[in-house]
């Protein structure tokens, strides 16, 4: 599969966002915090940033994604020193499930397959 010119710029404003949001000090970010992925539009006027946070509690991993959307300003800023682009895109941090999600079908499935040994072992 070959890499357009903007599959390329949104691996490399993930890799600036993760290094960015690692070195930011402010206590409420959770420091589980990983990007999953980022989607600048065609114009680099906006960028969708998918944030997964490593923590059970719910409160956490909400108030780390809005810290983040309230340190936009700021990133932005380090994104601009950081990377060569015409235009520095407004970003949009959303919560991404994706993980959370996989480890509960995981769950499941484990016990779906445990329920099947003790089936099978009566």
């Amino acid at each position: 599969m070959a890499f357009t010119r903007f599959d390329r710029i949104n691996e490399e404003i993930k890799k600036a966002l993760s290094e960015i949001i690692r070195d930011m000090k402010d206590p409420r970010i959770s420091p589980l915090t990983s990007v999953m992925r980022a989607e600048a539009t065609n114009d680099l006027k906006q960028c969708r940033v998918m944030i997964s946070v490593y923590d059970k509690d719910d409160e956490v991993r909400k108030e780390t994604v809005t810290r983040l959307n309230c340190a936009e300003g700021f990133i932005a800023r380090e994104i601009g020193r950081r990377m060569d682009l015409r235009h520095i895109p407004k970003f949009d941090f959303r919560l991404d499930d994706s993980i959370e999600y996989s480890v509960h079908i995981s769950e499941i499935l484990n016990r779906l397959g445990s329920e099947r040994k003790d089936d099978d072992n009566e």
